[in-house]
């Protein structure tokens, strides 16, 4: 009968307490449900006004859910707050927690960090054509720890952020317009003249060569098998690879219709009798 008042007096105590502490418990949960409903109500004027202008797509994925993240950190804190918890302890507790994390995930923060100097900097864009850790193709998807790269045989590349912002990094689609720089040679028998006139019609006939700046056709090396001509000419992106496949060949083709040796590297080989050259030496010394 004893433990039964005992028990009786304990489920009463701690009843009043729970009474006492329901409405800073009805409080925190209704923080937390008006919290959450303002965050989201704040997540979607972001997107909107996103939407309103041209930004990039990763630079508005990256600040949506920085802003999301962050405002439900504060909410947390405020409903813990609400509880009866002392902030100070909390934030010392969050820091600590905080300091773990970074030092187990070095690697993935220094990704991370990465990622967000390439959003904000933006070396390079979705759909880009880069060059970078090895690595060339066209940039499909840039997320905070990751690019995603499609290489020219169709292959996907993952690589660091970290790494691939401490790196060069070549941007072939950063400026509207590419220059080309194809090489020729023609035989030292041949007409220098005639082969420049050959290759300066050919240039000149395309509609995808940029005019301004005026292309080049100049002889820029005597190799050893060869005069070697250099022809260098603007073209758009979108003309560029298609122009360089064609004139590669069309090159060839006109130069030999035109009466042009494309040589190729030649060796002089001369055969001496050696028991002349022995004979000689023997005469000589005589």
């Amino acid at each position: 009968m004893e433990k039964l008042n005992n028990w009786g007096e304990i489920a009463k105590e701690y009843s009043e307490k729970f009474i006492d502490y329901l409405p800073t418990l009805i409080g925190a949960i209704v923080l937390l449900i008006v919290g959450l409903w303002v965050i989201k109500l704040i997540v979607k004027y972001l997107n909107k006004l996103f939407e309103k202008k041209d930004y990039d797509p990763t630079l508005e994925k990256f600040t949506v859910n920085a802003a999301s993240w962050g405002l439900k950190i504060i909410l947390f804190v405020l409903v813990i707050t609400q509880l009866g918890v002392e902030s100070a302890s909390l934030v010392a507790a969050i820091g600590a927690a905080g300091l773990a994390i970074g030092l187990a995930l070095q690697g993935s923060l220094a990704n991370l960090a990465g990622g967000v100097l390439i959003i904000v900097l933006k070396p390079f864009k979705v759909g880009d054509w880069v060059e970078a850790q090895g690595v060339s193709g066209s940039v499909v998807e840039i997320s905070l720890f990751y690019t995603k790269i499609n290489t020219f045989g169709n292959q996907r590349v993952v690589v660091p952020n970290g790494q691939l912002s401490n790196d060069n990094i070549t941007n072939y689609s950063y400026n509207n317009t590419r220059k080309e720089n194809l090489t020729f040679g023609i035989s030292y028998d041949d007409d220098i003249k005639k082969a420049k006139e050959v290759l300066t019609n050919m240039v000149m006939e395309q509609e995808n060569v940029l005019k301004d700046p005026a292309p080049q056709i100049i002889v820029h090396s005597l190799g050893d098998s060869s005069v070697n001509f250099s022809v260098r000419y603007f073209a758009e992106l979108a003309h560029f690879w298609d122009l360089h496949w064609y004139m590669i060949e069309e090159g060839k083709i006109r130069l030999e219709e035109a009466g042009m040796t494309i040589p190729y590297p030649q060796r002089d080989v001369y055969l001496y009798d050696q028991t002349k050259m022995k004979g000689t030496v023997r005469d000589k010394q005589a």
